[in-house]
């Protein structure tokens, strides 16, 4: 009977699964996932990942049913609410240390995110990292919180929102 060098890593690979994903595994780095979901008349709807990484949150979004070619506002909102149909129960943007609205490289509230870019059949990936939150602890924790999609672009400069018009998806952020 052969030997096979591969066997240990099949077997943590499988224990990993059985987890629920490696991030539920212990001594890995917080993880949490926001599925969205089309707000009332929409068909916006995707994932966001969120993972701890060294001083920051790395954000992996992948979200479909956007109007192509179209930028869209995408914020952390205060209130992991999307009972409401048109995303409003999300409240307003996540801001625990009261920055004005604005763009990444400028001061702004911690749930400002860039905003989505849709290709030419309506699809948007982004990938970025996220500093001042974190995943699991703190005034800055994004668990719990709502991710929505709007229907417009983020201005970055109009206070509070960035004029970025309805919301079209939201989905709440849970530990994974």
């Amino acid at each position: 009977m052969k030997t096979h060098r591969l066997l240990p890593a099949a077997l943590a690979a499988l224990a990993c699964a059985g987890l629920a994903g490696c991030g539920a595994m212990p001594g890995s780095a917080p993880a949490a996932r926001a599925e969205l979901k089309p707000t009332t008349g929409n068909t916006a709807s995707g994932v966001v990942d969120f993972s701890q990484a060294g001083g920051g949150v790395a954000v992996v979004a992948k979200v479909s049913g956007l109007k192509p070619g179209q930028e869209h506002g995408f914020h952390v909102h205060e209130k992991g609410d999307c009972s409401s149909g048109d995303g409003m129960s999300a409240g307003g943007h996540f801001n625990p240390d009261g920055h004005p609205h604005g763009p990444q490289d400028a001061a702004h509230h911690a749930g400002d995110m860039p905003s989505l870019k849709a290709d030419a059949n309506g699809n948007a990936e982004a990938r970025f990292t996220l500093t001042g939150v974190t995943i699991g602890s703190g005034a800055t924790d994004l668990v719990g919180r709502g991710v929505i999609v709007h229907v417009q672009p983020d201005d970055y400069k109009t206070q509070p929102t960035g004029n970025a018009g309805a919301r079209i998806a939201c989905g709440v952020i849970l530990k994974r």
